[in-house]
């Protein structure tokens, strides 16, 4: 025969028993759409990375038909003129250059490899226009461990080739400066070129040559303390500068494993 206290035990049971698996039903419930958000995070991480990556892949392979065809016009220039050692270099140049940009696939370098790469293409606009190019150039070395998104100094020199070097007429004028201000890299090119008084270095135009791609770049990886800036030169031309964090390690890395870490925390 049950007395009171088990008697009351067993109503103590059938109360609880619901709330139990009420709360046991919410927290399995909760759980659940934890995992869901954390796979929604992890797919979303996935295509970030995929998009990023597509966007690097673009920028490596959007190399200027007008360079191209320009670079093979002094090569032939040169092939006519029998000048044979001259062009086995031009093409030797050329070809680490297309190897550089069609290799090239990291979200980061190292400044002194787009020091490098840059080179070779200053060493075929210096074929181009001979003794009419007056270049300059002053690199920290305190600075060429730095890393930096690829092909920005590159973009930069090529733009101020095309909107203010080739439309010019007489002597030309390129340099590039880089070196560390307290914990920042700056970056300086100035040409005499045409300046922006011509149609050539609208806003617009300016954009779809990569300067967009370069400021989008280097948000991702260093957010507001970086900046891309072009603006009228003191005695005409223009100067493009550039400015960014430095950090001796492809913080790249460290992007992909803090996104990781959050996903499955």
């Amino acid at each position: 025969m049950i007395n009171l206290d088990q008697f009351t035990l067993i109503v103590l049971l059938f109360i609880i028993a619901p709330i139990t698996g009420a709360i046991a039903l919410l927290v399995l419930f909760f759980f659940e759409k934890r995992l869901d958000l954390l796979r929604m995070q992890k797919r979303q991480f996935e295509l970030e990375k995929e998009f990023q990556k597509s966007l690097y892949v673009q920028l490596s392979q959007q190399i200027q038909p007008h360079f191209m065809f320009n670079t093979l016009n002094v090569i032939l220039s040169l092939a006519r003129l029998r000048r044979n050692e001259q062009v086995v270099g031009a093409l030797e140049v050329f070809s680490k250059f297309l190897k550089f940009k069609y290799n090239t696939d990291e979200p980061m370098i190292r400044l002194e490899e787009e020091i490098r790469y840059t080179g070779h293409y200053l060493d075929i606009q210096r074929l181009r226009f001979g003794d009419r190019l007056q270049l300059s150039t002053d690199y920290d070395d305190r600075v060429l461990d730095a890393f930096i998104p690829p092909f920005v100094l590159q973009t930069i020199v090529e733009n101020a080739f095309k909107h203010g070097l080739e439309p010019k007429m007489g002597a030309l004028e390129l340099s590039i400066q880089c070196y560390r201000s307290l914990d920042q890299v700056m970056l300086i090119v100035t040409d005499n070129g045409v300046g922006f008084h011509d149609s050539s270095y609208s806003d617009e135009e300016i954009q779809g040559h990569g300067l967009e791609n370069i400021r989008t770049r280097l948000r991702i990886f260093f957010g507001d303390e970086s900046s891309v800036s072009l603006k009228p030169g003191s005695a005409g031309g223009a100067v493009a500068e550039v400015c960014w964090p430095f950090i001796q390690e492809d913080v790249s890395k460290g992007v992909h494993e803090d996104a990781s870490n959050e996903n499955y925390a």
